[in-house]
């Protein structure tokens, strides 16, 4: 078996499972985020009355941090009062950052977990070996009610990354690339393992981008082996990984589908403005005015990203009539950025910074675009109306390519300003 279908067995009491099958298991960690309220109503219209494991539930305010309306802001005290009622301990408030950051940076996850978040981006935790999926709110909801869910055995993909990356390439333009070559239904209700010596070579950071955006091609989880780099991520942290050995995909494992995939000569790409597979290097839409640049969120926000940023704006102002906003992944994040200076150097810049969280991510506040707005965004989505109206462009990159143009005032091949 492999090591995802290691997880889910174990986790259901069998001793095998099959792609295909349905199974049901126990939920090492279920998290909730502000946008959910419907979980609390959909619990107690169920007959919910007491959380089977409130140890193992986490309810996170990141999408609407602070609260930008008063809808907003009742939503969040309903879910405070339900915590406290319940017994869960586990509340992230205001301003402690996105769902899937804190979950990584506290602790809470690891190899071997299987990991459910009413966000679909929950992929990103694959990076740690876990098996971490987004479910909506009636799903949710069983969780609190029995503190199992059932799954559906996916079919695993592999994509094997191989080769250096050149200077002002990132881990965001390799899954660029990726999604314009296999295109966003290369993987519904797939896993996706990352594999390579050029995954092997990346810092967590970088890997936690490449599981986030699996996502974006269907993927229900992704998945990295655990190593050296996992396991002291894990210690820095002072959290526990010792059993990963339990979950190592046997040697005659057979691949669903396999994909090899070659980043010696990668040079920076972007995704044009209506669809995140619609990529092309960045060289090719040199020039193109811009009004905004969204550095952050859960994929580019974590120190990695602030430190590129930070090393191309030093010293340098953001271009005039451009607005440029930087959005931690964490508190915690947002704390070392300032302990190493970057958030000096940037704010001497013109960089804005957001309250940790989602904000302006997904067009609910603290940056939301207006009609003809042109916006380069280190995000994961850009279809029409995402960050605010449909009469918007947004076009994906990375950090590097995102500080560049914000220097700039159009779009910019950051190798230009390296």
């Amino acid at each position: 078996m492999h090591a995802l279908e290691k997880i889910l067995a174990k986790a259901s009491g069998r001793n095998i499972v099959k792609v295909g099958e349905i199974v049901e298991a126990e939920v090492d960690l279920a998290e909730v985020n502000d946008l959910y309220l419907q979980v609390i109503r959909s619990f107690y219209e169920m007959g919910g009355k007491n959380v089977a494991c409130p140890e193992r539930v986490a309810f996170v305010f990141d999408h609407y941090s602070p609260p930008p309306s008063i809808k907003a802001a009742d939503n969040q005290r309903q879910m405070r009062e339900f915590c406290k009622k319940m017994g869960i301990e586990l509340l992230f408030d205001i301003g402690e950052g996105v769902c899937h950051q804190l979950l990584a940076e506290s602790g809470l996850v690891g190899p071997g977990k299987i990991i459910i978040e009413t966000d679909s981006h929950t992929t990103t935790l694959g990076a740690l070996g876990a098996f971490a999926t987004g479910v909506g709110a009636t799903d949710l909801a069983i969780i609190l009610l029995t503190g199992r869910l059932w799954f559906k055995v996916p079919s695993i993909v592999n994509i094997r990354i191989d080769g250096s990356m050149q200077p002002g390439t990132t881990a965001k333009d390799v899954i660029l690339y990726i999604l314009g070559r296999l295109k966003q239904d290369a993987a519904i209700y797939k896993a996706i393992e990352f594999t390579g010596s050029t995954v092997s070579s990346m810092p967590m950071d970088e890997r936690f981008v490449l599981c986030n955006m699996s996502v974006e091609m269907g993927a229900k989880t992704a998945y990295i082996q655990p190593d050296k780099v996992t396991f002291d991520f894990l210690k820095d942290i002072g959290a526990k990984g010792e059993d990963f050995e339990e979950f190592t995909t046997d040697k005659d494992f057979s691949y669903a589908e396999a994909y090899d995939v070659d980043v010696s000569g990668l040079v920076p790409q972007v995704a044009l403005p209506g669809s995140v597979d619609d990529v092309c290097c960045v060289k090719d839409t040199e020039g193109i005015p811009i009004s905004q640049v969204l550095i952050g969120t859960c994929t580019g926000g974590r120190l990695n990203d602030i430190r590129v940023a930070a090393e191309i704006l030093k010293g340098k102002h953001v271009a005039k009539d451009v607005r440029c906003l930087l959005v931690p992944a964490s508190k915690k994040i947002f704390r070392e950025a300032l302990t190493k200076g970057y958030v000096d150097i940037l704010t001497e810049a013109g960089v804005v910074f957001v309250t940790p969280g989602c904000g302006p991510c997904l067009g609910a506040h603290e940056g939301v675009l207006a009609p003809g707005d042109v916006c380069v965004s280190t995000s994961s989505r850009n279809f029409p109306g995402r960050m605010g109206s449909t009469e918007a462009s947004i076009y994906i990159a990375s950090p590097a390519t995102a500080a560049a143009s914000a220097l700039c005032g159009r779009l910019t091949d950051p190798r230009n300003v390296m």
